[in-house]
């Protein structure tokens, strides 16, 4: 596969892929939570995401959500309600876990620890050079946390 961004250099010291103009992020995963309260706190104050927009609904539930990562990027979090997205129900049933880019995967993993967060995978050394450690948020959605940016 070849690279075709043009906003990229090469650092000839390090033989690496810079930017000057990163783009923001183009996907955003998107979790559902029956608690979201509770979703809120774990993902906040164990894992480390900050709250940069909740809309409510007059249940006290969210309609939307936007968490960002420290590191970049973020995701999408929101009440499940059945009358939501189409009424399908589609999105309810939706199989996911969820990879973030960290520096620090070990630290992610001391936190949620420390909260007794159930840990899926303890961390380990991958074959494709990533440190990961994977956590299951309190509804059972898995995040793995790793150093691999992608290719």
């Amino acid at each position: 596969m070849t690279n075709t961004r043009t906003d990229t250099t090469t650092d000839t010291a390090t033989d690496t892929a810079t930017s000057d103009h990163t783009p923001k992020p183009g996907v955003w995963p998107g979790v559902l939570y029956d608690d979201m309260a509770a979703a809120r706190a774990f993902l906040t104050g164990v894992l480390g995401f900050t709250e940069a927009l909740i809309v409510p609904d007059e249940s006290g539930g969210v309609v939307h959500g936007e968490l960002r990562w420290p590191e970049g990027g973020g995701v999408m979090v929101g009440s499940r309600r059945p009358e939501a997205h189409g009424g399908t129900g589609a999105l309810e049933r939706a199989p996911q876990w969820i990879y973030v880019v960290t520096a620090d995967p070990d630290a992610v993993y001391e936190r949620a620890r420390a909260a007794g967060a159930t840990v899926e995978q303890e961390p380990h050394d991958t074959d494709y050079g990533s440190r990961n450690v994977a956590i299951a948020d309190p509804e059972g959605t898995v995040w793995v946390f790793g150093t691999y940016p992608g290719a």
